[in-house]
């Protein structure tokens, strides 16, 4: 088969510090700030159509709402009731395509829609009918609209379940009430390794790339952006400062549009930061099999997730106007909400004891409309250029990226008076350009290498035909066939491959984005960090005292991450004042 050169497309410490200092040297034609989904598309589109582009990121690639999605790669069913229906449209055809060029990442997913007798509002109907009558046929309108749009590139027709089909599909979900039922397809990806595989696409074909970069202010020239000042902020750094100049610099922060296009002068876009948290339990804890389930509607007027993922299942999201876009985290309320509102339909009552890890994510909607509360600002996405010349992207999620790219890329285009097509449309990205025909080499190679077919089938779906060099580290060395924890499937060579190829530089970039053991283990990867550190600092040349802060600074990442869960939930509480110990 096929495979790119040895070193294209890494994105290594060495890569890193001669982008910078590449970045640095040369006037740039596209400067991207920003190292999440939206950026990376950014740099892949611009690099395709022929312009040289540089992109910095403050922290880790992915580090903010890239890699803290609900894991799914959707039209918006909840956006239809909302008449939405361009960004529904966009969203089900940028589904379709991602499917295409992803193959290995991203895979169609069904969803079963339950409706029980006390539903009014399922998926966010503005109206109900007396007595919720009627409201079945209304959902099968509804999703045969949800089909419709998305046209040639549908996943599969709808179909209505009944009573009886439905129940039998949700073992986890109490029947009492139950009276209708449907199935729908979505995709579902892996939202952290996805920014790293089009980062890599991009890097591949030229694109200057560095994480831990923090733009601390723009150069003017003439009153226009003429570039940025960025300093090192990698392990708390604050070193001087370097100057990269670019014809036009792209905005593409996410939550944090606001504050950097403030940096310039001013921003026309008002982007309100929503906070999405999830829960993490077991498949035992929950029983699902291959399909997720929408709980129809919340106390609010949402709608929840069921959603298996990986080894685990993922519930979630919770949608609050924020007020700092930093750093978000889950709170015992948020907890709380979840736990309500899944338990009023599970069969097993779940608890804090039975949750493994949570996570949260600010999303960047846009307030295009006063009086609107979070859970209906619009996900559309805007590209707005200030009148010093700063272009900014902002809004949209997650399943668009490619679609918002483009616009930023043809408004640059419009700038040079030319006419570039846009290439990514059918750009099979990094690990996607010969899969699944490697896959016979990979079990191959991996069984000759003594790994089991778990770990096979992990390594093909995080990896695709990357997993080929991840096999050759294994092949030069068998103790790194090993996995760092008995019940999942990751293995040490992911370790020293995430270094070297995908731009991992801390504990955290590692066990949280690149492998998912922070949210995944029952131990978040603390039994595991003795030996991951000790793999890191060997790529790394850190010292002793390195290596322990490192420890450290990633123990009380966790600590923080899953504080709220040491919280018991009001059931808990009651139960333990009565006599009883809190399960």
């Amino acid at each position: 088969m096929t495979t790119i050169g040895d070193t294209a497309g890494n994105l290594s410490p060495a890569s890193r510090a001669a982008a910078l200092a590449s970045m640095a040297r040369d006037t740039l034609d596209v400067l991207i700030i920003g190292g999440g989904i939206t950026g990376a598309g950014i740099a892949l589109d611009a690099t395709l159509r022929g312009y040289r582009v540089g992109l910095v990121e403050r922290d880790d690639f992915a580090s903010g709402t890239s890699s803290r999605s609900t894991k799914l790669v959707h039209g918006g069913i909840r956006y239809l009731p909302q008449l939405d229906i361009g960004l529904v449209a966009e969203g089900l055809h940028e589904r379709g395509r991602l499917l295409a060029n992803a193959p290995h990442l991203a895979h169609p997913l069904a969803f079963l829609l339950p409706l029980y007798e006390d539903s009014r509002h399922p998926v966010g109907i503005p109206f109900t009918t007396p007595g919720g009558v009627g409201l079945g046929p209304i959902l099968d309108v509804g999703l045969l609209t949800y089909d419709m749009l998305a046209g040639g590139m549908s996943l599969g027709q709808h179909r209505r379940l009944g009573r009886e089909g439905i129940a039998a599909r949700m073992p986890g979900l109490t029947h009492d009430g139950l009276k209708d039922g449907f199935l729908y397809y979505d995709g579902q990806t892996d939202d952290s390794r996805l920014t790293v595989a089009v980062l890599r696409s991009a890097a591949e074909r030229g694109a200057l790339l560095a994480s831990y970069a923090e733009v601390t202010r723009f150069e003017m020239s003439d009153a226009q952006v003429a570039g940025a000042w960025v300093r090192e902020s990698l392990d708390g750094a604050s070193g001087p400062e370097r100057l990269i100049l670019a014809r036009h610099v792209v905005n593409a922060t996410g939550v944090w549009a606001e504050e950097v296009d403030e940096l310039s002068g001013g921003s026309k876009l008002s982007v309100v930061p929503s906070k999405g948290v999830h829960i993490v339990v077991s498949r035992e804890t929950f029983a699902i099999g291959d399909e997720a389930v929408v709980l129809p509607e919340t106390d609010d007027g949402r709608i929840i997730f069921v959603v298996p993922w990986l080894s685990r299942v993922i519930i979630g999201t919770t949608d609050d106007e924020v007020t700092s876009p930093d750093e978000p985290v889950a709170s015992g309320d948020d907890i709380d909400y979840l736990l309500r509102h899944v338990n009023r339909h599970a069969v097993r009552t779940l608890t804090r004891s039975d949750i493994i890890a949570t996570w949260a994510g600010n999303r960047p909607l846009l307030r295009l409309r006063k009086g609107k509360s979070t859970g209906k600002l619009s996900r559309a996405h805007e590209v707005v250029e200030q009148a010093n010349g700063l272009i900014t992207i902002s809004g949209g999620k997650l399943t668009s990226y490619r679609a918002m790219a483009q616009d930023v890329v043809d408004h640059i285009d419009r700038h040079e008076d030319r006419k570039a097509d846009c290439q990514t449309a059918d750009f099979r990205l990094w690990g996607g350009v010969g899969w699944p025909e490697a896959l016979g080499e990979v079990y191959a190679r991996g069984q000759r290498a003594g790994l089991d077919v778990g770990i096979l089938e992990h390594l093909g779906q995080a990896h695709g035909t990357d997993a080929l060099r991840v096999l050759s580290l294994v092949e030069g060395d068998a103790t790194l066939g090993r996995r760092l924890v008995p019940d999942l499937p990751y293995i040490a060579a992911e370790v020293i491959h995430a270094m070297r190829a995908e731009g991992a530089l801390t504990l955290i970039d590692v066990l949280a984005r690149r492998l998912h053991l922070a949210l995944e283990d029952t131990a978040h990867g603390l039994d595991a960090l003795a030996t991951v550190s000790a793999l890191v600092a060997g790529e790394l040349g850190w010292s002793e005292g390195d290596r322990a802060a490192h420890e450290q600074r990633y123990a009380a990442w966790v600590i923080r991450e899953q504080a709220a869960l040491s919280r018991p939930t009001p059931d808990e509480t009651h139960h333990a004042t009565n006599g009883n110990p809190a399960p």
